[in-house]
């Protein structure tokens, strides 16, 4: 059964949520008239974007029941690796590091890494397809930057160089923290993240690596080898870094691209390989933005535009995929707009609130002076390594959120 409501939908941003959200609403929404804006113009190449995304198992399976999963383009994430580096307090509980692999948990994988062009690209040309197929409910206005939206009675009106009415209007126009209005909750962690690409001698396939330092969080994420590449144990392999260190004491901006892996060779463990080259860098301040409430209204805020999050736990587009598929869900059985919102407020509060709390309980974490701190997460980390069911539903609450 699908919804039989004919609402006006209006999905405010053509990334990744916004556009799975509009597609899935499409199909579970069949009498529902949806118009997807955004402010880019329609002939731009989205498939060269290189910025890299690292998606969860649940993200995945939602991405391939829209059919827009590019399987070819991702890297298949199978072991994680999480990483105190010295000094630390585990020597009890044997070394600072939790390992969690697929085959331990009954999955396939435990997620996929892959760049933002490769995945926005199918998702537009399937909405694209949709439209074309049924102008006479789906619109797409790219080039129309939504300047504002207007609360009416029942509705909103949404200003894209014409002011239309809609019965819902929702937002998942995010940015990045730096370029963002200020919400209710937000805080500035002080902390920069360097993100580029870097080759490794040595290195497993399929494994991300996380390593708490005494700067900040540096991560290490497979990427899909290179076209030609061989795949034996001894071929150069690609990862996706991302490197967070305190903005006021920053140990990488003034470094040249040879000293940088330089620096990271004595970051991560000798598990990950060999960092033989560093691509040029790009830097983004990080900090926590987000709003109490998704719902506003008939203003529904989803992904970015509802919670900008710190990358260590590499929540965000995660979370805001499951707040697009809570959405649809929820309004393919409804009858009543605004019970049905009400209803997505409570049930999406677990999920979004417990992981806004621990990923801001992580990223404070590395501001504070107290001292053994940071032998402190080495204990905590090889603690969670020697309980195993505690582990495994830490795991899967990154992969499927809670619910």
């Amino acid at each position: 059964m699908t919804g039989t409501t004919a609402w006006r939908i209006a999905v405010v941003g053509a990334g990744p949520v916004g556009l799975a959200l509009a597609l899935h609403a499409s199909r579970l929404l069949p009498h529902a008239r949806i118009t997807l804006f955004d402010a880019r113009p329609a002939d731009r190449d989205m498939g060269a974007d290189p910025r890299t995304l690292a998606l969860s198992l649940g993200s995945l399976q939602f991405l391939q029941r829209l059919g827009c999963w590019p399987a070819a383009a991702a890297e298949p994430i199978r072991e994680v690796h999480v990483s105190q580096a010295p000094p630390t307090l585990s020597g009890l509980l044997g070394e600072a590091a939790v390992r969690i692999g697929a085959q331990s948990l009954a999955v396939p994988q435990l997620g996929a890494v892959l760049s933002y062009g490769a995945l926005v690209a199918p998702l537009q040309q399937a909405w694209l397809g949709a439209a074309a197929a049924a102008p006479e409910r789906l619109a797409t206005r790219f080039g129309a930057p939504v300047a504002a939206l207007k609360a009416l009675p029942g509705g909103v009106e949404v200003d894209a160089g014409i002011a239309e009415p809609f019965d819902l209007a929702v937002v998942a126009e995010g940015g990045v923290f730096a370029d963002q209005a200020r919400k209710a909750l937000a805080h500035d962690y002080a902390q920069t993240a360097w993100v580029g690409t870097v080759t490794l001698q040595g290195a497993p396939r399929g494994v991300a690596f996380e390593r708490f330092t005494r700067h900040g969080p540096a991560a290490l994420l497979p990427l899909p080898p290179l076209p030609g590449a061989g795949d034996d144990a001894a071929a150069d392999r690609r990862a996706a870094l991302v490197w967070c260190v305190a903005r006021d004491d920053d140990p990488v901006r003034e470094l040249t691209d040879a000293q940088r892996a330089a620096v990271l060779a004595t970051v991560f463990p000798p598990e990950a390989g060999r960092i033989v080259a560093v691509s040029p860098l790009k830097d983004f301040a990080l900090g926590l933005n987000a709003e109490r409430t998704l719902v506003q209204g008939r203003q529904v805020r989803i992904g970015n535009a509802a919670q900008t999050l710190h990358p260590v736990a590499g929540q965000g587009l995660n979370l805001g995929l499951r707040d697009a598929f809570a959405l649809v869900d929820a309004l393919r059985w409804a009858q009543d707009l605004d019970a049905a919102l009400k209803r997505v407020e409570w049930a999406r509060a677990p999920d979004r609130w417990g992981t806004i709390a621990v990923t801001d309980f992580l990223a404070r974490s590395f501001t504070w002076q107290l001292p053994g701190a940071a032998g402190a997460r080495g204990l905590g980390l090889a603690a969670l390594q020697a309980l195993p069911p505690l582990r495994d539903w830490l795991a899967r609450r990154m992969m499927f959120g809670l619910r």
